[in-house]
């Protein structure tokens, strides 16, 4: 099993009539998808998603994945090609055409329509591809077909790619429930066709690899969905994921048997579940869903509300719920079903808003105790049924953390696959399939950009980390006025401090060793203001640590008198 290392040097041009493939992004962390394959010159890019920050990236709205080594290439790329409608996969794309409008992008028609309304708010209308499973396109030298997948969005696909280096089959997120809301299922005789011809790399969804057996259908989750309709003795609050267009099918069905009118609450989930309903996608029974407005002239148990933030958003509308930061007043008697996953990372978030939900005296139903969610990813079982029927020549598992990576390429060996064929690679690790053998061969820059507000990488590791001290250890501000003969101070110096424990006397004893480093320099012949601002910066912060065992960000401003 070849494993990155950190000493990878840059990758040497890639061999004659080879297959690059490099992740910038979804390997080692759940999110921004981004897989760059090259070949005869060309670049063909599939997903492009977003990552969502963690609370030690304060002020971070979403992180992109690195389009460094792509830059200087934009007129290579023939195509970007969408597997699915998840912001973990599609969430990117907007920067990505912010860079060159014209790449087409190409994906089945739910997965397009969401990715156009979100374009739209940022003023792009994209060249658009529709594609449907079945359907075998050409991209400069890849010629790719489309394979029907199982997921918890509709119309996901998976993706082969045949290319002069061999046939390349990309999963994409899947699962292979057998009898899907939809009844597409996962097409297990297409990947046979695949892998009779010869799948050469087999790139797969690693983020259940380590759960054993296989992902509960779909539909075992209506008992306890209608139990939650029936017995609820005021209103419904339904959270979800806004594209999780079958879980959202399942509850309107449920509450329209037991009849419930439904609200959708919350921009994303309006505009998603609009695009689904004109589509096709989600079918509502004439007069279930009604506005909010309506709901407010009906009795409390014929009231369902469908809304966002069923990963304890702080902004979304079921974190504001909790918070009593909505128009919608959680009270007692009301029932919120958390239709969804615990995302690694989000549990405590959630729980917090299980418990402000509880303490308003709803009845909170979730994945904890009851049957409301199954993942939408093959489990191990799965994955193994994949791996005998496909019998890939070299794998990459690619979706996961790193203990997901290591599982998924575990299942590879156990059915058979040549341990030096089965890749683990990070984000930015270069893998070339030539001569039908997949390696390791460097690695190009993959760091995390980060959106800030209307700002694109202007959020860099070292603001992060000035913003955590910021908010764990306070800033302290020195005022010294300096005497620009002797370079001695002129008057006491004023201090200014926020979040760091403090009372008039406080700064008292830090004087003379601003004193004592100002006499230093003075002896040195040390008068510029800049380097004067930095030593008394650094007297000041080990001051602070020898005195309180604090660390806050030292501001020093240094006055000519």
């Amino acid at each position: 099993m070849s494993h990155p290392h950190p000493e990878l040097k840059a990758a040497p041009p890639l061999a004659e009539g080879g297959l690059r493939v490099i992740a910038l992004g979804g390997l080692g962390e759940i999110g921004r998808n981004m897989t760059v394959f090259e070949h005869a010159g060309k670049l063909l890019i599939v997903d492009c998603g977003v990552l969502f920050p963690e609370e030690t990236q304060p002020g971070v709205d979403v992180i992109l994945p690195d389009f460094t080594s792509i830059r200087d290439r934009l007129d290579d790329i023939v195509a970007v090609v969408l597997t699915h409608g998840h912001e973990d996969h599609i969430g990117g794309v907007p920067y990505l055409l912010r860079e060159r409008r014209d790449i087409p992008v190409v994906g089945s028609k739910l997965t397009l329509a969401f990715l156009e309304a979100k374009l739209k708010e940022h003023g792009i209308r994209p060249r658009t591809v529709r594609v449907r499973e079945g359907d075998r396109r050409g991209f400069g030298p890849f010629d790719c077909e489309f394979v029907a997948v199982n997921h918890s969005i509709p119309d996901s696909l998976a993706v082969a790619i045949r290319t002069r280096a061999g046939l390349v089959l990309h999963t994409g997120d899947f699962k292979m429930d057998q009898f899907p809301l939809d009844d597409r299922i996962t097409d297990l005789r297409a990947f046979a066709r695949l892998g009779e011809e010869g799948v050469d790399l087999f790139l797969t969804d690693s983020t259940n690899a380590e759960v054993p057996g296989f992902t509960t259908s779909e539909r075992e989750l209506n008992p306890a969905i209608e139990q939650v309709m029936r017995t609820a003795p005021r209103r419904v609050i339904v959270s979800s994921f806004a594209s999780h267009v079958h879980r959202i099918q399942q509850v309107l069905d449920a509450a329209h048997q037991h009849g419930r009118k439904v609200a959708f609450v919350g921009r994303s989930m309006v505009r998603n579940m609009g695009i689904a309903r004109d589509l096709g996608y989600l079918k509502v029974p004439s007069g279930l869903v009604v506005s909010t407005k309506e709901l407010e002239k009906l009795p409390d148990h014929k009231i369902t509300l469908v809304c966002t933030g069923s990963q304890g958003e702080p902004m979304a509308a079921l974190s504001r719920m909790a918070n009593r930061d909505h128009v919608i007043r959680i009270g007692k008697g009301d029932t919120v079903l958390l239709a969804s996953s615990l995302i690694p990372g989000n549990e405590n978030a959630i729980y917090r808003v299980i418990n402000g939900l509880t303490r308003w005296g709803a009845h909170v139903v979730h994945k904890g105790n009851a049957k409301v969610h199954v993942s939408g990813h093959a489990s191990a079982g799965e994955l193994v049924y994949c791996y005998n029927i496909v019998k890939p020549r070299n794998v990459m598992p690619v979706h996961g953390e790193w203990r997901h990576l290591r599982a998924n390429a575990d299942l590879a060996i156990r059915t058979g696959v040549d341990p030096d064929r089965v890749v683990i690679a990070e984000d930015g690790v270069v893998v070339d399939l030539v001569d039908g053998r997949a390696s390791i061969t460097g690695k190009v820059p993959a760091g995390n950009v980060y959106v800030d507000g209307m700002e694109v990488g202007g959020a860099t590791e070292a603001s992060l980390k000035d913003r955590l001290t910021l908010a764990s250890e306070g800033v302290v501000t020195v005022v010294a006025i300096v005497d620009a003969d002797t370079g001695a101070l002129a008057e006491a110096p004023d201090f200014l401090a926020r979040g760091f424990v403090h009372d008039d006397t406080t700064f008292e004893p830090v004087i003379p060793v601003i004193e004592k480093t100002l006499a230093t320099a003075a002896e040195e012949g040390v008068g510029d203001a800049r380097q004067l601002e930095q030593l008394i910066a650094r007297a000041v912060a080990n001051w602070a640590f020898r005195a309180h065992r604090r660390k806050p960000l030292i501001i020093p401003v240094i006055i000519d008198a």
